[in-house]
């Protein structure tokens, strides 16, 4: 059966028919489990989100709909088919037409067990969306602490979690207050602000008023004002069930990027040790897991990004309650031979988690072109291959007339793999010394 509305939904049933003589030869009742009806919300059918779609598609007894602002054709045939239901919105984060959509799957197909996405920006509205309609999952008071980065920073600070000395500011003059503290330099960003988007270093007086002069703060357009963090930048992910963290990995990154952002022709990396439980990292993991219980985390996959400070203390950046970005989930999946795609799907529509043992230190380079306009041409890919082409696991290589991407993800990456961190972390450097994106 086919019905359409907003969007398209498509279910089936089969009713078993059993032909006897007599009630003596009737077979016993077939039982099977309950379906688990999952919505998933995501702006754009991006590969990231179809892999999404997919893992949870691919799960028992889960039928899925999903909620998009692409129609049910941008999808690839073959995962729209597994769909039970879609429907079509011009804004997945306006949250009025994200509950009018989850309120018309539900009357095609009845209640609605979970409703979820990994997009940054919807976190805040699916949970109030969860809350109104009575779904299960991280509340609103909690997501809106970890969506408001000067939200987050306030409720750390009062619990005694260290963070950086921060400031939302309103005007010019308290942007220089702030200053006066701190003193020089300072990091800017929106409080809402998601993957280094919109991120300024402030340096001297004339780098302030200069951004001062082309984006002021303002009550509609407040800034979070933060003391510049010296040392090394790492991430920690998280598995937490019922508020109690059971997992967790590191990643380290060389360099920050801030300074990636800052310098366009930086090509950088990501190092996911293999020695995930090494007693240096123990004062970090106790407080991210402090972190995530003041913040209200339940069940969930988190990605903080924290400070190694100069002095050797741990101060944390942010924390974001969604799977991370940036190829690190592949990086996870690739350290433990899992697909952890599938495992976050288990974990959030289940609430199960299997703890799985780390195999290989993991690492990504990203490739970033050099120079303007589109790609010309990749070099350097010979050496690779020479020098440490069986540690390839993973890449995606740009390719000539590519439009850059403007992020500090790149043009392109390539996934390296090994049992020992050094190998993988030396290799890397390397990568990232040789090969060279021309733009042109």
């Amino acid at each position: 059966m086919n019905v359409s509305g907003g969007g398209n939904i498509a279910s089936s049933c089969a009713i078993p028919h059993y032909r006897t003589r007599s009630s003596r030869s009737l077979p016993p009742p077939v039982r099977t489990p309950p379906l688990t009806t999952v919505v998933f919300v995501a702006p754009m059918f991006s590969p990231a989100a179809t892999q999404m779609i997919e893992a949870i598609a691919s799960l028992p007894d889960v039928r899925l709909a999903v909620v998009a602002q692409q129609p049910l054709e941008a999808l690839a045939p073959h995962v729209a088919s597994r769909l039970t239901g879609h429907w079509r919105i011009d804004d997945v984060t306006n949250e009025a037409a994200l509950e009018s959509a989850v309120r018309a799957l539900s009357v095609k197909l009845g209640r609605i067990d979970r409703c979820l996405g990994a997009y940054e920006q919807l976190q805040e509205p699916l949970a109030k969306v969860r809350e109104t309609l009575g779904i299960e999952g991280i509340s609103s008071h909690a997501a809106a602490n970890f969506r408001d980065k000067g939200r987050m920073k306030d409720a750390l600070r009062a619990a005694g979690v260290p963070v950086a000395r921060h400031r939302v500011v309103t005007t010019p003059e308290s942007a220089r207050a702030f200053i006066a503290e701190v003193g020089f330099p300072i990091v800017v960003k929106p409080p809402a602000g998601a993957g280094a988007i919109a991120t300024n270093r402030v340096t001297d007086q004339a780098s302030l008023d200069l951004l001062i002069a082309s984006n002021p703060p303002s009550t509609s357009s407040p800034w979070l004002a933060e003391e510049f963090l010296r040392g090394t930048e790492h991430s920690m992910e998280t598995v937490s069930i019922n508020g109690e963290s059971v997992w967790h990995s590191l990643t380290r990154y060389e360099p920050t990027p801030l300074e990636v952002l800052e310098h366009p022709w930086i090509q950088w990396c990501v190092v996911l040790p293999r020695e995930v439980d090494d007693p240096g990292y123990d004062d970090a993991r106790k407080t991210v897991t402090k972190a995530l219980k003041v913040l209200g985390m339940t069940t969930g996959v988190s990605h903080c990004e924290w400070f190694r400070r100069e002095d050797g203390s741990v101060a944390i950046s942010e924390i974001a309650a969604r799977p991370p970005g940036a190829q690190i989930t592949t990086l996870v999946s690739r350290a433990h031979d899992i697909d952890f795609v599938k495992a976050w799907a288990r974990l959030m529509i289940f609430g199960t988690f299997e703890i799985p043992a780390r195999k290989f230190a993991v690492g990504a380079a990203y490739l970033r072109g050099q120079g303007t306009g589109r790609v010309r041409g990749i070099h350097g890919l010979d050496t690779v291959e020479r020098e440490f082409g069986a540690l390839v696991c993973d890449f995606r290589l740009p390719y000539k007339g590519q439009t850059p991407t403007g992020s500090y993800e790149g043009e392109g990456y390539i996934l390296l793999r090994h049992r020992e961190t050094a190998k993988v972390a030396d290799a890397l450097r390397r990568l990232v010394s040789v090969v060279r994106v021309t733009l042109g």
